[in-house]
């Protein structure tokens, strides 16, 4: 995928991203690891410099299941201190994330987008048995497409 692909969630059937921010002591991971640099045959961490990331996913059991490995995420660092700027998921990451890939990269692009959205969510379901222990035990079966699609695509819309 390449990279600021994911702005084109802006123009889909899902819920905007949220910007979050953060700002202090170098904390945040690009992906993993704080922002470094290669000095030699070492890795360093960045004094003062610039780090991103773009949205990290992975397939699992086969090319159409899409894992959410880590939001985009862009950092400048200045001795020890971080500004990092990090496109969020509005609801369920996991849910969001892989749901938008699959809508982006396996739904037919000749269709309709009300028409790959039902293809999404009849081939990339998203319905997850939740277990509560409070305040008496109990479990749900929730739609996640109910909490990440803008309103005129939810299910049952």
């Amino acid at each position: 995928m390449k990279k600021l692909t994911y702005l084109k969630i802006l123009n889909s059937p899902f819920k905007p991203f949220k910007l979050k921010w953060y700002i202090g002591k170098t904390a945040v991971g690009v992906p993993y690891f704080f922002p470094r640099k290669i000095v030699g045959d070492k890795f360093v961490p960045l004094k003062v410099g610039f780090s991103s990331c773009d949205l990290g996913y992975k397939t699992k059991w086969s090319e159409n299941d899409f894992r959410f490995e880590w939001p985009p995420t862009y950092s400048f660092v200045f001795f020890g201190y971080q500004i990092a700027l990090i496109i969020s998921a509005p609801d369920d990451a996991d849910a969001y994330w892989s749901s938008w890939l699959y809508y982006e990269l396996r739904t037919d692009k000749t269709k309709s987008k009300r028409e790959r959205i039902e293809q999404c969510m009849k081939e990339f379901p998203q319905t997850w048995t939740i277990y509560h222990k409070k305040p008496t035990e109990y479990k749900e079966t929730v739609n996640k497409y109910q909490n990440i699609l803008k309103n005129k695509y939810k299910p049952n819309n």
